[in-house]
């Protein structure tokens, strides 16, 4: 590859920085679209899948990838002139090229989520780096067999659809394939839990946790992409070119995927519009320096649809379990991209003889008069490509599988991967429930904060209770959290201060309503709810009800229930106070 001014060019560093901070964006959207409970491990695999891939790319794959053709241009040989030839080594492409290792990597990771081990995950990222990415990018990319010319044309990959997308693709879905779904995602006929594809009847949607996350990744992924794919620009007219077109294809993509699942399912999805955002920037990368602007319209258009079918089809007809969707964005639409080369180039990126400056071929796709020749050329590279990955994939997890294991056990899936893997409670540590002091002190108890006594022992009442006859009262209200702040207000106007509000789940007898999530129906049952506690007596029941109502009444149905119970006492145990005197403000007494 040659940026502008040559492989050594300022542009094609940065390009190749920004292809390096794609694994943010990548961390982001596999964190987001899971479950919190995996985010610290997602995160760490994002973080090995580089660190131990520049370990084994600098003792092996730049040689397999650069190196000198052997074997016919299957691979490079393998070198150490990282280490020899200090002085003169091509430092630029082969910083370029590491980063689109690491990228290849990573896209496997969000496809395994939630139930990998970790060992066997750093394991799986030693070996891709090593041999499985590096022998296959040669081949287009080092000078290998598919430089030369079939048909007439050669194989055109600009930026990756097929030798990095594809590539991850067919390694996610052989990945979660093998591994198998996540505890509770696929259902048999009798409603219970199973890992055999054979005996699923049912198909559950498990939401990520962090929407923003993920979107934000997905921002952080396009902004990164323009280095993707116009680091290797010759100059500055290809490079604007190879923008506009990426932001077209991304653009329309994005839109297609919207008014698809809008018109599918009554409402536009946007985790799988986030999806439909990645499918276009993944379909136009093959041909990104070929086409033109049209092209890249039809090619995210397509994209845009072919992501959606997708995903639906890999989940709800075979039954692989992908979180993030990374078989249909990339693999599928890698595919397409690399094919869509052949059907939309215009010549306007010939190959061209180094050495002698004449134009070797046009590279005309079908729809621009250049006949079946391409098609031809990029369908044998896609054999080939997919061929070398499915074998090494295979036979990587299977060995894998059989000697340290790929799969979590099921405690370990269900009580998160972040506690039994890494020892994290939470990576959001904020919300993590507060250990008990008896886990945080001296046993001799809580030590006194300067200045401050403890009392000898415990205060009994500081009066006797005279209204210990009172009636006490515990009302619950169950609704919206739309409604709280009205309800709260309510409350407060008639004198009720003291409540106790939960976040809940929970459904009435409608049953929930039913929604989509990634073209699966949510199972609606449990909805979001608010609980309000009050325990009152000065303030009557019925006036503490008829507040609540006016404050929650809409006239449809899920504003709420109200539950009334009898209380037999209440006992503020900082003054021992007890029934109706415990209720009231001791301020105001």
């Amino acid at each position: 590859m040659e940026g502008i001014f040559g492989s050594t060019g300022v542009w094609f560093l940065i390009g190749a920085i920004l292809v390096w901070f794609m694994q943010a964006g990548f961390a982001m959207v596999e964190t987001g679209f899971t479950r919190a409970k995996n985010a610290g491990n997602i995160i760490m695999k994002n973080l090995m899948d580089f660190c131990l891939g520049t370990i084994v790319f600098v003792l092996l794959g730049a040689g397999l990838l650069m190196g000198e053709d052997a074997l016919f241009g299957l691979i490079g040989i393998p070198n150490l002139g990282v280490f020899s030839d200090f002085a003169n080594y091509d430092w630029s492409n082969f910083f370029f090229n590491l980063v689109f290792c690491a990228t290849t990597a990573t896209i496997v990771s969000g496809a395994m989520a939630e139930r990998t081990k970790f060992l066997s995950y750093c394991i799986y990222s030693l070996v891709i780096s090593a041999v499985v990415y590096p022998i296959e990018a040669h081949w287009v990319w080092g000078g290998g067999w598919l430089t030369n010319e079939i048909f007439g044309v050669y194989y055109v990959d600009f930026a990756g659809s097929s030798l990095i997308h594809m590539v991850g693709g067919i390694s996610s879905f052989i990945g979660a394939l093998i591994l198998g779904p996540r505890w509770g995602k696929y259902l048999d006929k009798d409603g219970n839990p199973t890992l055999l594809r054979k005996n699923v009847k049912y198909v559950r949607a498990i939401p990520g946790h962090n929407l923003t996350v993920g979107a934000l990744g997905v921002f952080i992924l396009w902004f990164c992409w323009y280095g993707f794919n116009g680091a290797a620009a010759k100059d500055m007219t290809q490079l604007a070119q190879i923008l506009v077109v990426t932001t077209v294809a991304t653009a329309t993509s994005t839109c297609a995927t919207m008014i698809f699942t809008w018109i599918k399912n009554k409402k536009p999805d946007v985790s799988m519009t986030l999806n439909g955002s990645l499918a276009g920037l993944v379909a136009i990368t093959a041909g990104c320096a070929n086409v033109d602007v049209v092209g890249a319209f039809f090619i995210g258009l397509v994209a845009g649809v072919l992501v959606d079918v997708a995903v639906e089809v890999i989940d709800k007809k075979l039954h692989v379990d992908d979180p993030v969707g990374a078989i249909a964005v990339h693999g599928c639409n890698g595919l397409w991209g690399t094919i869509a080369v052949a059907l939309f180039s215009t010549g306007i990126n010939p190959v061209v003889d180094s050495e002698t400056g004449v134009v070797l071929s046009a590279q005309k796709g079908l729809f621009y008069g250049g006949g079946l020749n391409m098609l031809g050329t990029q369908l044998i590279g896609i054999v080939c490509i997919a061929a070398w990955t499915i074998v090494c994939m295979i036979a990587l997890f299977q060995i894998l599988k059989h000697t340290c294991g790929v799969r979590a056990s099921r405690i370990e899936e269900i009580e998160g991967l972040d506690k039994h893997e890494h020892g994290l409670p939470s990576a959001y540590a904020d919300f993590v429930a507060a250990p008990l002091a008896a886990e945080m002190l001296d046993p001799e108890g809580v030590p006194a904060l300067e200045g401050e006594e403890i009392p000898a022992e415990v205060p009994m009442a500081a009066q006797i209770n005279e209204n210990k006859d009172a009636k006490l009262s515990k009302v619950v209200i169950l609704t919206k959290q739309s409604k709280f702040e009205s309800l709260k207000q309510s409350l407060n106007a008639i004198g009720v201060t003291g409540i106790t509000v939960t976040q809940v789940l929970g459904c009435g007898v409608q049953k929930g309503a039913g929604e989509y999530y990634r073209g699966v129906k949510v199972d609606m049952d449990l909805l979001p709810k608010v609980k309000v506690e009050v325990v009152v007596s000065k303030v009557p029941v019925e006036e503490v009800v008829a507040a609540a109502r006016k404050a929650l009444y809409t006239g449809h149905i899920g504003d709420g229930k109200i539950f009334v119970y009898d209380v037999e006492d209440v006992v503020r145990i900082r003054t021992g106070e007890s029934g109706y005197d415990a209720l009231q403000d001791p301020d105001q007494t």
